[in-house]
């Protein structure tokens, strides 16, 4: 049947699967020549698969529908011959369709639901959940932001504090040296840039 669907329909078939011994009814991991299949596909550039009938690709309902979605997520075409429309209205099909269409869609949300909570407990932790971490949170930034305070402390100013930041060797993590705005941000609110240390020698 195959043979005569590829024929007819000027297909060349390159390559056959069989499941020798081992019945549809096994589940996926139990199944060597589906797996071989699946990866031939990725490997060559074949786009097409002709099953019979879908029992040979599976024999349950469930399974059937997941290997012909998970196809169809990579662009692969499955034909049945003796079922040329997978599509079909046929009640039990549309009503697997639905539910894992159901399921993903609870899965989704659920995912949401989880980040979200996550969010809240980080925040209601610290204080700030979204957006960048302050600095002074990373290994070696204390240390900058202590020579920052320092030097204004000693009454430099914001351009003055960049540039002795500069000339020991402090960088921010973009762009070649600090600014003045840069430092009155990261006194002022923790947040900027985290910093590469290079002595200079």
């Amino acid at each position: 049947m195959i043979r005569r669907y590829a024929a007819a329909n000027g297909l060349r078939v390159v390559q056959w699967f069989r499941e020798e011994g081992i019945s549809g009814t096994k589940e996926l991991d139990k199944r060597p020549a589906l797996q071989k299949l699946v990866v031939a596909l990725h490997a060559d550039g074949v786009k097409t698969v002709i099953v019979e009938k879908l029992d040979r690709l599976a024999r349950d309902l469930m399974i059937q529908e997941t290997i012909i979605g998970d196809l169809r997520k990579s662009s692969f075409e499955l034909i049945s011959v003796a079922e040329p429309d997978l599509c079909s209205d046929d009640p039990s099909r549309k009503l697997v369709r639905q539910v894992f269409g159901a399921i993903a869609e609870y899965e989704r949300c659920m995912i949401v639901q989880k980040l979200r909570g996550a969010r809240e407990r980080i925040r209601a932790k610290t204080g700030r959940c979204e957006g960048r971490k302050p600095f002074g949170s990373r290994l070696g930034e204390k240390d900058v932001v202590a020579r920052m305070r320092q030097l204004r402390l000693e009454g430099n100013s914001l351009a003055r504090v960049a540039e002795v930041l500069g000339r020991e060797g402090y960088k921010p993590r973009t762009g070649r040296r600090f600014y003045p705005a840069n430092v009155a941000r990261i006194l002022a609110r923790g947040a900027g840039q985290s910093v590469t240390h290079t002595p200079k020698t």
